[in-house]
């Protein structure tokens, strides 16, 4: 099962055959909307709306957690992440595809783990996406006609507001190259899930720090994310078609080995049975 996360509307793709939908409770709650469940190319996939249908949550009210687990809880083994993020580089443009590697998280208070009550664990984070999904989703942008930049860091902020002036020209003295609200927890709860991660950052604008550009406004947003939705579904449907597990030979799936650091003997059955679809691999 392929897992695509992203905006209202990119689960009427196509081509892709919608057989249900699925409210999932988790325990962790509920996630952003049901999951459309399908299949493209012959593929099982999992759709779901990190925002819900209509857009209606905003990034830091995202249950990120319940999202995750309830790929997880279907058999997804690897996710499509479709982000709208604002470019931090004169030659990154509206319209342009970054295939991120990398991540820097500016948010406060979010939850980042599901390990954060009777259990201590500590993955490897050090490349955040998984390397052989980004791959992929660089050749697919490409076969359809996308100009995609393959790496790229991506800086994750609170939201709901865009970024101050200052703060935007910090972020460039960093050197990353776009901007965005939802990455960040979602890449690293799919690795404490084993979930292999990759996204796609699509390009609606060039935040506020460009001398000659229009500062970022909702309005702007919107007509080219139009546009960009278009693409997305194109390259989400060419992804979908090159994904082969037989392929897939990354360290995703072992992510929890060796980083569960609490004494088995002192995990209690109520943090067991919790956590039991990431548990239970590794502690009986």
């Amino acid at each position: 099962m392929i897992g695509i996360i992203g905006g209202s509307g990119l689960y009427q793709i196509e081509g892709v055959k919608i057989t249900r939908e699925e409210r999932l409770e988790t325990p962790f709650g509920y996630p952003s909307d049901s999951i459309f469940v399908g299949e493209m190319n012959g593929k099982g996939v999992a759709f779901l709306p990190r925002h819900g249908r209509g857009h209606v949550i905003s990034p830091s009210k995202i249950n990120y957690r319940a999202n995750i687990y309830a790929m997880k809880m279907l058999g997804v083994s690897k996710i499509i992440s479709i982000s709208a993020v604002g470019s931090m580089k004169e030659s990154l443009h509206p319209g342009d595809v970054v295939i991120i590697d990398q991540l820097i998280d500016r948010t406060r208070g979010r939850v980042n783990t599901f390990f954060d009550e009777g259990i201590v664990v500590h993955i490897s984070f050090s490349d955040p996406i998984c390397e052989e999904m980004a791959r992929i989703l660089y050749e697919a942008a490409s076969k359809v006609g996308a100009r995609v930049k393959k790496g790229g860091t991506y800086v994750c902020i609170e939201g709901p507001a865009f970024s101050t002036r200052a703060e935007s020209m910090l972020y460039r003295s960093w050197g990353v190259d776009v901007i965005g609200m939802t990455c960040y927890q979602e890449a690293r709860l799919a690795r404490e899930a084993e979930i292999c991660y990759a996204a796609a950052a699509m390009i609606t604008d060039y935040d506020c720090w460009h001398e000659t550009e229009e500062d970022v406004n909702i309005q702007s947003v919107l007509t080219v994310l139009k546009k960009n939705t278009e693409v997305a579904k194109e390259l989400v449907k060419q992804a979908v078609s090159m994904l082969d597990d037989s392929s897939m030979s990354c360290s995703c799936h072992s992510a929890l080995k060796d980083a569960i650091l609490t004494d088995p003997a002192y995990i209690s059955e109520d943090t067991r049975e919790r956590l039991s679809l990431l548990l239970n691999k590794y502690i009986k």
